[in-house]
């Protein structure tokens, strides 16, 4: 199975680009988690941890297509490295109004500010759609093994960053979080010779990417994938509160992202014979088929058993949606395209969490995982009736 991955290490310049890549996500998968540990341990409140993290999701999500269409008109030096710049100002503003406990509304205007950035995995499969535009086969290798850098990124960042934050100092998890989003994006850029090509000469498309029905229904699908994220999270949280064990939250949700990072790789290593559309349908039934189990689990060696297979279906809908985002738009829209789509995703899991909460709290905390359910079934429906609109030119 690893023989299908090796020969795409062997493109020039990819390694670079790929290790630098790696970092910055590893980076940006601890942001979050850092956040909200750092904010509760200084000021002993998880609503405002989670207020001040909510609000840089927002912003993210707000800027992140902005910034992707800029790239593709700009190109990814021109326009990340200034903000990688911006973002070391504004997070380490935010580090020193953490330690000096300044006014609370501080902490949202840095954090906010600070989450203005350029997106490292979009920009990284740009790459692949450059490098690979005559090898469609070996392009769906490539997007495999991107979604498996970006799962095996949040099972070990936010373990990271809260091992950090407890046993050295509140803002440690958040240092570090920068320092690997920093460096990681500074040997990214400077693997030049792989760069996606901005076309001077070429009438620039005025048309949003967000206008084309395509992909405004990708990052609906998308949007449904994310609330499942957020709302498993949230409410397997209260699960193993209400089971007695909260601590085994997080090796509970690190068997999903396992078993999403598994199955990236062994449908990276395999010809789809299916057209996208297809597989993109096949892909949302999977995740609803196999998240509906959870329901039914009373106890952490079922809910962990549960958890595991429920994510083996969520990295062949999260790759087939990355395939047909680019193969949807010009060469010149593929950041922003996939800006679009991965807002979605975002935006999904924020609304996933508050939904999954709110429902564990007013009913019961296994009823939570319902939202999860419904989000999976409603994708599936999406994506049957927007498959006319998913055939690629």
């Amino acid at each position: 199975m690893l023989s299908a991955y090796l020969p795409l290490l062997r493109t020039p310049g990819a390694p670079r680009f790929v290790a630098g890549s790696a970092l910055a996500r590893l980076g940006s998968a601890m942001f979050g988690v850092a956040v909200v540990a750092m904010v509760s341990a200084r000021r002993e409140s998880y609503g405002l941890a989670g207020g001040v993290s909510a609000a840089g999701l927002v912003v993210l999500a707000i800027t992140a297509a902005v910034v992707g269409r800029l790239i593709d008109r700009r190109g990814q030096r021109r326009i990340a490295l200034p903000l990688v710049g911006w973002t070391v100002l504004w997070g380490s503003t935010l580090v020193v109004l953490s330690v000096v406990e300044a006014p609370a509304w501080t902490l949202f205007v840095a954090y906010a500010l600070a989450a203005i950035v350029a997106n490292t995995g979009t920009m990284s499969r740009a790459r692949w759609s450059h490098l690979l535009t005559d090898r469609p086969d070996r392009l769906h290798t490539a997007m495999s093994f991107e979604q498996v850098i970006d799962e095996l990124s949040f099972v070990f960042g936010p373990v990271l960053a809260v091992v950090l934050s407890t046993q050295m100092f509140p803002e440690a998890g958040f240092v570090a979080a920068g320092l690997c989003y920093v460096v990681g994006m500074v040997v990214f850029l400077g693997a030049r010779s792989t760069e996606p090509p901005v076309d001077r000469d070429a009438q620039p498309d005025t048309t949003l990417a967000l206008r084309r029905p395509g992909i405004v229904l990708l990052g609906l699908v998308m949007f449904m994938t994310g609330t499942i994220f957020g709302s498993n999270e949230v409410v397997t949280i209260a699960v193993a509160e209400h089971l007695g064990r909260k601590d085994l939250a997080g090796p509970v949700l690190a068997l999903f992202a396992l078993g999403s990072a598994g199955a990236g790789l062994v449908y990276g290593a395999r010809t789809v014979r299916l057209s996208l559309p297809t597989a993109l349908v096949a892909g949302t039934l999977g995740m609803v088929v196999l998240e509906a189990p959870v329901l039914l689990a009373g106890d952490f060696v079922s809910l962990s058993l549960v958890m595991l297979v429920a994510g083996v279906a969520t990295a062949p809908t999260l790759i087939t949606s990355m395939n047909l985002a680019q193969r949807l738009v010009p060469a010149g829209q593929v950041n922003e395209a996939l800006s679009v789509v991965i807002t979605g995703l975002i935006v999904g899991v924020a609304a996933g969490s508050a939904a999954g909460g709110r429902v564990a709290e007013a009913y019961t905390p296994q009823a939570g995982y319902w939202v999860a359910v419904v989000a999976g079934a409603l994708a599936v429906v999406l994506a049957v009736l927007g498959r006319r609109t998913l055939r690629t030119p």
